[in-house]
Order: C-alpha cells, then structure tokens, then sequence
C-alpha cells in the first residue's frame, strides 16, 4: 500500500497539518479499512468484464468475505442494474455511503447519482479520472477484505488513475477466444506490468456454450486460447467460463447473485490462492 511518510513517519497516508509532503486523508478514508483492492481489466469491451466481475464478487462473498465494486466505468456503468441496485446513493458529514446489494455486497457507481439511470455521461477524460478518485475519497466503504474496481476496457485515463493513484494490490485480465480480443489483451497485460501491483491472472469468457438438449460443447468464437495466453504472458490461469443465458437473463432482471455456477466458484477460489502466494512473497 502506501510507504510511510518521509517527513513525519506515519505509515500510510498522513494526517497531520504538518505534513506537507502527504494529502490529508478524507473522513470516509478514516474509517475504511479495505484488505484488498483488486482492478478488473480488459483490452476490449464485449467480453463481459462487468458479469465477470460481478460473479467473482458474489463467489468470494459466499466464501464468507467482506466484498464491494466500485465501478470505474464511468460512461458505461452496469454493476448497479446487475444487482438490482436503484435510487440514489445517500451521503453523510464524511462522505457517501455505497449502497449494498441483497445479500451485501458494498456496490458504487455513477448511475447511483444520476437522476435517470439511462442518462448520458458526457465527460471529458480528465473529469471521469476525477470522479474515480472520488469514488475512492469519498465513498464510506468501511471493513472489506476485497474491493473489485471494474475498470472500463483499454488502456486510457480511468486504468491510468487507477493503477497510479488508488493503491492496487493486484490484476485480474478479462479476455474471451477470439484472436482480436487475445491481441488486445496483450497490451492490457503490458499497461498492468508497467505498474507495480502483480497480476493475479488471467479469466476466459465465453469460452464454449452448452447444448441444452445434447450437452455438447459448442466452441462460438473458437478454441478456447486463455491457458495458452497467460503462459504467453506469464501470468495465472484462473480458468474459463461459459456463455450462459441464465447468467444474461438475470443480469437483466438484476438477480444476478440467485446464479450459482461451480466454475465461478472454482475461478474465485484460485483468485484467493494466488492472493495469498503473493501475500506470502511480499
């Protein structure tokens, strides 16, 4: 996380009015206590990131862990129709309050400030960077042992602000077959190894479909190449998941934590492996 202050020797962000070299930290800051901060990231858009991101979040909180998702796709958000989160998100004297899903997870996003959720976002890039930040400030999130930062695809500003401003544990890279979206991932892995936080690994969506009536696995976008590109990049496999219109349809109706699926679960269980070897190494 952050080093310790050089002119006063606080650990983390420093408080003191004397301290010039370090910002003050907000109230919300003062009362958050989140274990880890992990950036969901993609190359490309259209390889259901957010559902990925979602999913992960209801598996590891089924584990028994404090979970919330700031979602940082500003012009893009979905994280709150996923969950069926509506209204507006409530403030007090030390910031805003996330709201919580039905079953608990800390939830964050710019439709829950919008008066309509269907209301464009305009912005320019340094705006949503800005915006970002706040939601990291500003927001109450209190005692989480995991906060997923649903980033938007590519490698522009909200990465950049993330990776450079938000104290980032580690990485996780959405990708699905196609060659298209393994290229592009490539740089998505190569703008998270310039910065310092490890790369947990690596998750293939949309891998294969399941017949409903044979069984058979019908490979859409074609053989599944997500083992082979995390060992391309020397990074985890976490593993693969389907194209599931049960997950799509509950999404829609934002029920999406009544989805059970075991490869979820198996993805998240890596995920907390592979945190705690790298724990362990640092």
């Amino acid at each position: 996380m952050s080093e310790a202050c050089s002119s006063c020797s606080s650990a983390g962000t420093c408080t003191t009015d004397s301290c010039s070299n370090e910002p003050k930290m907000t109230e919300a800051q003062k009362v958050n206590h989140i274990h880890k901060v992990i950036a969901v990231m993609s190359g490309k858009g259209g390889v259901g990131k957010s559902s990925v991101t979602s999913m992960l979040a209801i598996s590891l909180k089924r584990q028994g862990y404090k979970v919330g998702i700031l979602d940082a796709d500003i012009t893009g958000p979905s994280i709150p129709k996923i969950f069926g989160v509506k209204g507006k998100a409530n403030g007090s004297e030390a910031g805003l309050i996330a709201p919580k899903s039905r079953s608990g997870i800390k939830v964050m996003s710019l439709n829950l400030l919008l008066e309509n959720e269907d209301d464009p976002v305009i912005w320019r890039g340094p705006m949503i960077a800005q915006l970002v930040n706040q939601f990291w400030k500003d927001v109450i999130w209190g005692d989480l042992d995991y906060l997923l930062i649903d980033l938007p695809p590519g490698t522009g500003d909200v990465p950049i602000t993330v990776f450079q401003s938000l104290p980032v544990n580690g990485t996780i890279v959405v990708t699905s077959p196609q060659a298209l979206a393994n290229m592009v991932v490539r740089k998505a892995v190569k703008m998270a190894q310039k910065y310092e936080p490890p790369i947990y690994g690596l998750i293939e969506n949309m891998a294969y479909v399941q017949c409903p009536d044979c069984n058979k696995r019908i490979e859409i976008f074609g053989k599944p190449k997500g083992q082979t590109e995390a060992q391309r990049n020397s990074i985890p496999y976490l593993g693969e998941l389907p194209i599931d219109p049960v997950l799509a349809a509950l999404s829609d109706d934002g029920k999406l934590e009544d989805y059970q699926s075991s490869a979820f679960d198996q993805i998240a269980e890596h995920l907390a492996e592979e945190i705690k070897k790298n724990s362990a190494m640092n």
